[in-house]
């Protein structure tokens, strides 16, 4: 038996190879369905439940009505932990950076400065034109406490924003959950589009529901999102692999997975009705994000898509690899927005780079290591100004690994992103991200405010359900603010099972209980749906024997 969850941190260096591959092996085990031809997607949870009960309307508005609908976050995943130091080069204390690198530094003349303290490798140069547009920000430091260093776990803690994501039983991923909070019922009843979409992303959580269901639509390469898109296919479940058990597992998880293909025509649709209005690169990234900007122009309505660059672990053979990633990062992201500007569509989207980790500040042979804080980069017109923000690189004040040391938790990025550009309440946002993280103020986008003296109160409710002694349930909701409250509970087919409350409450915590009226249900989900001042929540649950 595989034992895919080794909890052992990961060294850092070549000097350490065979738990480096072994934590690549652990890595690629995740990415089995890649093996097969196709990702898990949303269509997975389609195996609990009858495709009736998929296609029926959903209890509650789709998540994608709520908010600023038109403002879309693309997450660039640069798989394998970027040497931010030769992405940001600290032009500031040069001296230092140079000595630690002897050989893959930067030289000063292959350098074009952003500011007097950083400069980027002129194999970026494609970016200059965002930064000189004001679309274009820094953020240096980036990484939260006691650094994993393992590429599979440190993935996780990113993906998920969660640090214990090791010993969690809950694995889901910070966007799944905001895909939950949005609309509980996302996988019980679909949205008509889908919520998100992941190209070249497989064994990232971050869409990933607590039961690791992955509530994004997967592709795992550009083509098969291309193909799907051109033609609405779904996958062939009759010509499988020789194999017996194989070919049947394989058959299986094709047919389950074609339910979610429900979605090709959509996609098949808004790709169809546009075309790229600038030439893209011939390059992986540039290849997905050019369909991402189709899908976009052609307006599907899906706000949330992740993209991979992979070959981030240089280890060896730096200044030949680095310097590649680099001018594919620079080459993509401009054609991206200069496609969307044509449009004027660029103003509606924001584009955040990551990667699990940084690398060393001393070079090994011919590379670096595995490291601990690096930059992480934003893109869009919305940013308002391009900047170097958080703190500078510090040599001289390093962690017990001799890695630079974060000063931004990257956890207050994902909490300002949700807040001042996903447009969520204060409160929902720590909800989610299980913690209250500082926001940064100075990222040059927000959710344009509202006079207090001309809009109304908004009602907001905190609700959870718990089993209780009489047999039953309890459903405890908060009201910010009294107000006329509707209680319903539902079967999981949407047949109105009972009306627990109607009418006005004080603000204040509620507790309502619910008891089957007959049999047959206590082993089906259940659905609670509260209505206050016009807006919806509610809760799955099964009631315990």
């Amino acid at each position: 038996m595989c034992d895919t969850n080794d909890n052992t941190k990961r060294q850092l260096s070549l000097d350490n190879i065979k738990e480096h591959n072994k934590d690549h092996k652990a890595w690629s085990r995740r990415n089995f369905l890649h093996s097969l031809g196709l990702m898990g997607g949303a269509g997975v949870a389609l195996g609990g439940f009858s495709v009736g009960a998929m296609a029926s309307p959903s209890l509650l508005p789709s998540f994608l009505t709520e908010g600023p609908e038109d403002r879309i976050l693309v997450l660039i995943r640069l798989k394998g932990g970027n040497d931010g130091l030769n992405m940001i080069v600290p032009l500031f204390d040069y001296g230092t950076y140079a000595q630690a690198r002897p050989t893959i530094k930067i030289p000063e003349s292959d350098i074009t400065s952003l500011n007097s303290k950083f400069g980027m490798p002129k194999t970026m140069d494609n970016l200059n034109s965002l930064w000189d547009d004001g679309a274009m920000k820094v953020i240096n430091s980036v990484g939260y406490d006691n650094q994993n260093l393992s590429h599979f776990t440190s993935s996780d803690i990113w993906n998920s924003a969660n640090q214990n994501i090791q010993t969690s039983v809950d694995k889901s991923g910070w966007l799944g959950r905001y895909l939950l909070f949005q609309d509980p019922d996302y996988l019980e009843n679909l949205p008509d589009i889908p919520g998100a979409i992941k190209i070249s992303s497989g064994g990232s959580i971050s869409f990933y529901n607590p039961d690791q269901i992955d509530l994004a639509v997967n592709f795992n390469t550009p083509d098969r999102l291309l193909q799907v898109a051109e033609t609405g296919e779904a996958y062939d479940v009759n010509n499988l692999p020789d194999d017996c058990y194989y070919g049947d597992q394989v058959g299986y998880l094709r047919s389950i997975l074609n339910v979610t293909y429900n979605y090709a025509p959509k996609i098949s649709e808004a790709y169809l009705a546009v075309q790229n209005s600038v030439a893209y690169s011939n390059n992986e990234l540039s290849r997905q994000l050019a369909i991402v900007a189709r899908l976009i122009k052609g307006n599907l309505g899906t706000r949330l898509y992740m993209v991979t660059l992979d070959g981030f672990d240089t280890h060896e053979n730096q200044n030949e690899n680095h310097p590649v990633l680099m001018e594919t990062i620079a080459n993509a992201v401009s054609e991206f927005y200069s496609d969307l500007k044509v449009d004027d569509l660029d103003r509606n989207v924001l584009s955040l780079t990551f990667s699990e980790f940084g690398r060393r500040i001393q070079e090994n042979t011919n590379g670096t290591d595995h490291g601990a804080a690096a930059p992480v980069m934003l893109f869009g017109p919305e940013l308002n100004g391009s900047d170097v923000l958080g703190e500078d690189p510090d040599f001289d004040d390093l962690d017990q690994n001799a890695n630079l040391k974060h000063h931004t938790d990257f956890r207050e990025i994902y909490a300002s992103i949700l807040e001042y550009w996903l447009c969520l309440n204060p409160m929902d946002v720590d909800t989610i991200l299980g913690d209250s993280y500082e926001r940064l103020d100075n990222l040059g986008f927000s959710c344009d405010p509202i006079s207090s003296t001309s809009a109304p109160v908004k009602q907001n409710v905190l609700h959870s359900v718990r089993n209780n002694s009489a047999g039953g349930v309890t459903i405890s909701y908060t009201l910010e603010r009294p107000g006329n409250i509707d209680l319903t509970v539902y079967t999981i087919m949407g047949q109105k099972l009972k009306t627990i409350h109607h009418g006005y409450q004080i603000q204040g915590t509620h507790n309502s209980d619910f008891s089957l009226p007959f049999g047959g249900y206590n082993t089906l989900p259940l659905i609670y749906k509260l209505e206050a001042q016009g807006k919806v929540y509610s809760g799955k649950f099964i009631i315990a024997n």
